[in-house]
């Protein structure tokens, strides 16, 4: 066998994305590499050449994971340039729709368990997912707003309502009303609210 745990290989890029769908349709939580190594045409003897270990192989998962949610956020934002309001709304769009539900709803088992076992392999998840969502966000502001207090805050304030829409879509499936929320919420605090006449808020009420 040519492969090693150090170095990718095409045989290893295909284990991980058959495993990578595997965790999609199934979770991570109660992974076992027997049944996941049959599933994907494996065995667990190679699984742990390739990936070093069962942790290993979770965090190359996760980071296989944050790749495709990373991409995804990143197309959504480069339709709408510098304007937040349009990337929230735009990010919304993706996040509501049915085939990212698999993806988040690993997302959101990766983040719940990074935030209870902070010492397994989830380890760090969730502050690099705040982290990497803020700064798609700040890439949907102006260069001048990004850096200040106030641009710091309605990312912040828009992350905050986007995550918790998201898990409300996932406890719920409720779509169109938390749909109406997200809009209702960009009305109330964005240029959106042109359309009754009256001059808006900023996105961050807070930061007056």
């Amino acid at each position: 066998m040519d492969e090693t745990a150090s170095s990718p290989s095409p045989r290893k890029e295909e284990l991980l994305e058959r495993a990578y769908q595997y965790a999609l349709s199934r979770g991570l939580a109660d992974m076992s590499l027997r049944p996941l190594a049959a599933a994907i045409g494996s065995s667990p003897r190679v699984l742990l050449f390739l990936f070093g270990s069962k942790d290993g192989l979770v965090r190359a998962l996760l980071a296989r994971a944050r790749a495709d949610e990373l991409a995804l956020l990143e197309q959504a934002r480069a339709t709408v340039g510098a304007d937040l309001t349009a990337a929230v709304r735009a990010t919304w769009q993706w996040l509501a729709a049915e085939p990212a539900r698999p993806l988040l709803t690993l997302w959101a088992e990766a983040y719940a368990r990074s935030l209870a076992e902070p010492g397994g392999p989830w380890s760090g998840f969730a502050r690099q997912t705040v982290e990497d969502w803020l700064a798609v966000l700040a890439a949907a502001q102006s260069a001048e707003h990004r850096g200040g207090m106030a641009g710091s805050a309605d990312r912040t304030l828009a992350l905050a309502v986007l995550r918790g829409a998201l898990l409300d879509l996932l406890a719920t499936g409720a779509a169109g009303r938390i749909t109406a929320a997200i809009h209702r919420y960009l009305r109330l605090t964005s240029m959106d609210g042109k359309a009754d006449g009256a001059t808006p808020p900023p996105l961050c009420m807070l930061c007056r």
